[in-house]
């Protein structure tokens, strides 16, 4: 969903041509993976941070556009909302110093943001939602001047038959309302870590990821509130997959299979069972039309561009025109600095490695079933999360990070190659956060708790804590002047 489309609007004919389109591509999709035709590069890094732009009394601006001329960077893109930007990286070999690489490409990048939202009286800010977001934001006045925008709009609520979005979290309270468009997906802003794999290990690292994701959105909590109600510890969970409630063919919607999902299991064999899936559940949402040749698949990539797994797989191309295989993980909220987004990555990278490459596939020993429950009770509890993890003794998720992940996850890292010094620096935010109980969420439960439910106060706390670059573990609570 990244690239712009051409659009005015659909006809019956444009989902048969796209339709023939996409079958045609699944099945030379099939005959790549049965012939080996992937990229055998090395592992490959990188990752897509989404991000907030917010006024001077920290409630979000709607000027994207403005925003994006003033930078002037291709790593900087537009987002659902005009509120939303997205940065990125040139991706990298997942080897030696990638991790403090990363660090640095993307405090420059964050840089350079914060002084174009500087020129336009603004701020930058990265956060899982924005603690002063109102639901009077969330409408289509607000939404990105861009074609694919409008249309995934418009067809959400064509394959809905006009019936409104309902959004229904319990939690630590209970919120219920109900849109009238997609608008409610721009309240949310993560990281997304990618890995590039080659095509022989593919089904181990993504069967890693899935199983890795309970731990990995606990540790990563920044998303504790919507509209003033305390939810779940990562409320992007549930905003996510009820903004976008369509799903696959005759009304499986309020079925088993949702375009926004925890996925339907493990893969058996090879990645290629999650495009027949696509296939075969999920009706074409955007049926635009290509001028490309057949082997560049765009019409299949576009359509798994509409299927937000929380582990999605993806095909690129190496620079010589070779496919590739990545992995998208997409469970983790914004970050609160650029260090906590880097070691969340670190922890991710040096722990999908370890269970991919583990002599018995761990996905043998957990259940589907227990990793998909261990993810969502972790999304609402977080840390706190008791279950068993590969072992008869229930623990507490931050126990489990504290006596096994964290060294998994160290092991996984020095099997990659990665700088010890940079995989010591990461991992030790990671220990740090964890042992303190000091996630994003917490530290913003904490301050709401200190400051009778400021939301305004808490935002610009957080800009100001933001601004010093200190992990967050490391942030206090004290209000701005």
């Amino acid at each position: 969903m990244g690239e712009e489309i051409q659009y005015s609007h659909f006809n019956k004919s444009d989902y048969q041509q796209f339709t023939s389109h996409l079958k045609e591509e699944t099945a030379l999709l099939k005959s790549w993976f049965d012939n080996q035709q992937f990229s055998c590069a090395s592992l490959t890094a990188g990752y897509e941070l989404e991000a907030w732009l917010i006024n001077q009394t920290g409630k979000p601006v709607a000027i994207n556009e403005a925003f994006l001329e003033q930078a002037n960077n291709k790593l900087l893109s537009p987002e659902l909302a005009k509120f939303n930007i997205e940065l990125n990286v040139e991706p990298a070999l997942l080897s030696h110093k990638v991790l403090s690489t990363f660090e640095n490409k993307l405090n420059n990048l964050w840089q350079q943001c914060s002084n174009a939202a500087d020129s336009l009286d603004a701020n930058i800010l990265g956060i899982g939602i924005l603690p002063t977001l109102e639901d009077n934001d969330l409408t289509l006045k607000n939404i990105s001047l861009l074609d694919r925008y409008k249309a995934l709009n418009e067809q959400v609520l064509r394959h809905r038959n006009g019936v409104e979005i309902e959004l229904n979290i319990s939690g630590i309270q209970h919120l219920q309302l109900s849109h009238q468009d997609v608008m409610l997906e721009a309240a949310a802003t993560s990281l997304q870590i990618h890995i590039q794999v080659p095509q022989a290990l593919a089904a181990r690292y993504y069967n890693a990821s899935v199983l890795l994701s309970a731990p990995m959105v606990a540790v990563s909590t920044n998303s504790p509130c919507l509209f003033g109600r305390r939810l779940w510890q990562e409320t992007r969970i549930p905003i996510f997959e009820q903004a976008v409630p369509t799903g696959g063919y005759g009304g499986a919607a309020s079925g088993p299979i949702h375009r926004v999902s925890f996925g339907s299991d493990y893969v058996r064999e090879s990645l290629y069972e999650c495009f027949q899936e696509n296939l075969d559940h999920f009706p074409v949402l955007l049926p635009v039309h290509y001028q490309t040749a057949k082997n560049k698949v765009k019409y299949l990539r576009l359509h798994n561009g509409t299927i937000w797994r929380w582990n999605r797989p993806l095909i690129g191309f190496d620079e010589d025109g070779t496919p590739h295989l990545r992995i998208e993980h997409r469970v983790c909220a914004a970050a609160p600095t650029t260090i906590d987004n880097i070691a969340n990555i670190a922890f991710y990278y040096g722990l999908v490695h370890y269970y991919a490459t583990a002599e018995i596939p761990a996905e043998l020993t957990m259940p589907f079933a227990e990793a998909k429950n261990n993810f969502y009770r972790a999304a609402q509890l977080g840390l706190k999360y008791k279950t068993r993890w590969f072992s008869k003794k229930t623990d507490t998720l931050q126990k489990i990070i504290l006596d096994k992940l964290l060294l998994e996850a160290e092991t996984g890292l020095y099997k990659l190659g990665i700088n010890q010094q940079d995989s010591q620096r990461y991992l030790g935010v990671i220990e740090q956060r964890v042992a303190q109980n000091k996630t994003g969420s917490q530290w913003q439960l904490n301050f709401l708790n200190a400051h009778k439910n400021n939301r305004t106060q808490l935002t610009l706390n957080y800009l100001k804590n933001q601004m010093s670059g200190l992990p967050v573990h490391e942030w206090d609570f004290e209000t701005c002047n």
